[in-house]
C-alpha cells in the first residue's frame, strides 16, 4: 500500500500511530540537525521531520529532495512543538523512519503555491503543474461537487439524464459553428452543437417529459473572460408545463446548489420584466447588489439652451452616493473612461451636491441652482452625493450609463462577491432587428414561443409592431451575470413556420434546416419548455471569480489555443486528402 492516510487526515488524536503518506514535496527546510519537508496531495499538507540524531543517512537523503519529487514516507505521528494554526494538520508532524523516492522531478518553471510567480501563458503551458496548486484544485473540486449535486437534485425531481449527439447539422442562426469534415461523405460537414436545443425538443415529442444533461457545447466566437470555445451547460427540458413550473423547478435547483456547496440559503428570487430592467438599469442582466437606478431627466433638462441635451432623445442620470468630494482629476478620468470606444459616450455631465447643501455642476452656464436641485430631488440625492448624466439615442445611452453604473459600483466597493442577488428577467422581445442585414433575428433562438396575446402581431408587416412581440422567455441573472436562460417552446408546426418566416427563412430553407423538427411536431408534440445554465459561469459567480477558465481543467487561452498540447495544429496532407479537402496554395 502506498499510503495509509492522506496528507489532510492526521490530527492530535493520531499521535503515536505509525503511518505511511505519499505525495509531492512542496518545500523543504534544512535546519542543520533537523530537515523539514511539507508533503502535499490533493487533500492537504503534512509536515515531515527528519532528525539527524535518529538516522543521519536518512536525513542526508531528505536534504537532497527537490520540489515536486514524488515520495512515500513512513513514520510516527507526534505533536508539533511549533504548531501551524492555518493548516488542518498543523498540530502534528511525522517523524520519518523510512522513505522512498517514487519519482524525481525537474525544478518546476513556477512555484506551486497559491501566490505563484507564473504568468498566464506559462501556467497554461504547464497546466498539469498549475492544477497542483491548491487554489486551482479547489476550483476544480468545487465544480465536481456542483456537478454531483446537480445530478442529485435533478434525479430527485424525476429527470432522466440522456446524451445527445456531438456530430450534428450546421445551423444558420446564432454564433459560428465549429465544423467537422466527413471522410465517408466527402464535401459534407458535421457541426459541433452550440446547444442540444432541437434534440431536447425531440425528446419531449418522444415522451421523455423531463430531460437533463451536463453537456459540452461549442461556439466559434471571439473569446473573453466569461467565454471559451467549448463550454458546459446544465441543459434541461420539461413537457406539459407552464412557465411558472419551470421557474419554480430551477429556482429550486439554484437554491439547492447554494445550500449544499456554499451553505447559503437564498431567499425567493424577485422577478422583473425585460422592459423594466432596461428602464431601471439599462441592462437585461442588472446587478441588484446596489442601487444607482436610472432616473430620466429628459423633460427637466431640455429647453434651457444647452444644445447637447436639447438635441438628445434621452437624458439619464444616476446618483453616486457619497461622491461629492470627487476631485476634478477623478471627474476628468471618469469622463475619459466613458468616452473610450468600448463605451462610446461623447461626454459626461456631473452635479455635485455638497454636504453644506450647495450645488455645483459642469453645466452651470445653462442651469441655475434651482434647476439643478430639481434634478437632485428627482434622483433622491442627499448632501454629499454626486449625479452623473449621459444623453443621446435612448438605447445607446442606457447601455453606456449601465456600464458607468457598474464601474461606480466597483469603485465604491458595492459589488461584494460574497453577496448574492439572483433575479428572474422575463418577457423578452421575441425578435431583435439587425441593421446590417436589415432583418429580424431571434433574441433567444428560433424555437421560442411568443406570448399567446402577441401571436396575432406576427401577421403584421409593421417593423415596430413585430419588435413589440413578447416571448415566453426568461433569464436567471446572478450578480449582474446571466447564468441561465430558457423559454417555453413552440410546439405547433404552423406557428413554428410563421416564426421562421419572420426570421427570413423561405419555406424551402426552413424545411432543409429543420424539417425533422417540423415533421416531429405533426406527430403529437406536447407543450414544453426548458432552460440551460452556463455551468462554468455558475461556478465562477458562486466563487466571486470573473474568469471561467479557473473552473475548467484544460481551458483555451484568449486566442482559442490549448497551450499545453499546442492545438489547433496543422494535419498531414494525407488526412486532408482522405477528407477531400484541398488547402489554397497547396
Amino acid at each position: 500500500m502506498y499510503r495509509t492516510h492522506t496528507c489532510n487526515d492526521l490530527r492530535l488524536a493520531d499521535a503515536g500511530k505509525t503511518v505511511t503518506l505519499a505525495g509531492w514535496v512542496a518545500i523543504g527546510r534544512d535546519l542543520g540537525g533537523l530537515t523539514f519537508v511539507d508533503l502535499r496531495d490533493r487533500y492537504g499538507i503534512t509536515q515531515l521531520v527528519f532528525d539527524m540524531d535518529d538516522n543521519a543517512e536518512l536525513c542526508e537523503r531528505a536534504r537532497r529532495l527537490g520540489r515536486e519529487f514524488v515520495i512515500q514516507a513512513t513514520g510516527l505521528v507526534r505533536e508539533r512543538a511549533s504548531k501551524n494554526p492555518n493548516r488542518a494538520t498543523g498540530d502534528v508532524e511525522i517523524r520519518v523512519t523510512a522513505f522512498e523516492v517514487l519519482n524525481a522531478a525537474k525544478t518546476p518553471p513556477f512555484t506551486i503555491q497559491d501566490d505563484t510567480d507564473g504568468g498566464d501563458d506559462l501556467r497554461m503551458k504547464y497546466r498539469y503543474l498549475d492544477l497542483r496548486r491548491n487554489a486551482v484544485q479547489q476550483n476544480i473540486l468545487f465544480r465536481s461537487a456542483l456537478s454531483l449535486e446537480t445530478r442529485k437534485f435533478m434525479a430527485g425531481q424525476g429527470f432522466a439524464e440522456i446524451e445527445t449527439p456531438f456530430l450534428i447539422k450546421s445551423t444558420p442562426e446564432g454564433a459560428r459553428d465549429f465544423v467537422v469534415p466527413s471522410r465517408m461523405n466527402k464535401g459534407q460537414f458535421y457541426a459541433l452543437p452550440q446547444s442540444p436545443q432541437t434534440f431536447k425538443q425531440i425528446l419531449m415529442v418522444a415522451g421523455f417529459d423531463r430531460y437533463f444533461q451536463i453537456v459540452k457545447c461549442f461556439r466559434d466566437e471571439d473569446l473573453r473572460a466569461d467565454r471559451q470555445p467549448e463550454f458546459t451547460q446544465i441543459d434541461c427540458e420539461m413537457a406539459f408545463v407552464h412557465q411558472e413550473d419551470i421557474l419554480n423547478t430551477f429556482e429550486g435547483l439554484t437554491k439547492h446548489l447554494f445550500r449544499t456547496t456554499l451553505g447559503i440559503e437564498l431567499p425567493d428570487f424577485p422577478r422583473m420584466t425585460y422592459d423594466e430592467a432596461m428602464r431601471r438599469f439599462g441592462s437585461d442582466k442588472p446587478d441588484l447588489r446596489f442601487g444607482m437606478e436610472f432616473v430620466e431627466l429628459t423633460a427637466q433638462a431640455k429647453g434651457k439652451g444647452f444644445p447637447v441635451f436639447d438635441s438628445a432623445e434621452t437624458v439619464l442620470a444616476i446618483c453616486a452616493p457619497g461622491c461629492a468630494g470627487y476631485t476634478r482629476k477623478q471627474l476628468d478620468e471618469l469622463t475619459e473612461w466613458v468616452k473610450r470606444p468600448q463605451i462610446g459616450a461623447k461626454g459626461l455631465v456631473y452635479v455635485r451636491y455638497d454636504a453644506d447643501g450647495s450645488v455645483k455642476s459642469s453645466v452651470d452656464k445653462f442651469y441655475s441652482p434651482d434647476d439643478l436641485k430639481v434634478w437632485l430631488q428627482a434622483c433622491g440625492a442627499q448632501p454629499g452625493d454626486l449625479l452623473f448624466l449621459l444623453c443621446g439615442d435612448d438605447e445607446k445611452t442606457r447601455k453606456q450609463l449601465s456600464e458607468l453604473r457598474l464601474e461606480m459600483g466597483n469603485r465604491l466597493g458595492l459589488r461584494d462577491p460574497k453577496v448574492f442577488k439572483p433575479l428572474w428577467v422575463m418577457d423578452f422581445p421575441l425578435l431583435e432587428w439587425d441593421e446590417e442585414e436589415s432583418r429580424f433575428f431571434a433574441m433567444h433562438h428560433p424555437f421560442t414561443s411568443p406570448k399567446q396575446a402577441d401571436i396575432p402581431k406576427m401577421e403584421s408587416d409593421d417593423r415596430e409592431v413585430l419588435a413589440g412581440i413578447r416571448a415566453d422567455a426568461y433569464d436567471l441573472v446572478l450578480n449582474g451575470v446571466e447564468i441561465g436562460g430558457g423559454s417555453i417552446r413552440i410546439h405547433d408546426r404552423d406557428l413554428q413556420s410563421r416564426n421562421f418566416r419572420l426570421l427570413g427563412f423561405t419555406p424551402e430553407e426552413a424545411e432543409a434546416q429543420f424539417g425533422f423538427l417540423l415533421g416531429a411536431f405533426e406527430y403529437g408534440a406536447p407543450p414544453h419548455g426548458g432552460i440551460a445554465f452556463g455551468f462554468d459561469r455558475l461556478c465562477s459567480v458562486m466563487n466571486g471569480i470573473n474568469n471561467i477558465r479557473d473552473f475548467i481543467a484544460f481551458p483555451k487561452n484568449n486566442q482559442g489555443r490549448d497551450m499545453m498540447i499546442d492545438a489547433p495544429d496543422a494535419i498531414k496532407q494525407k488526412q486532408l486528402e482522405e477528407l477531400g479537402i484541398a488547402l489554397k496554395g497547396a
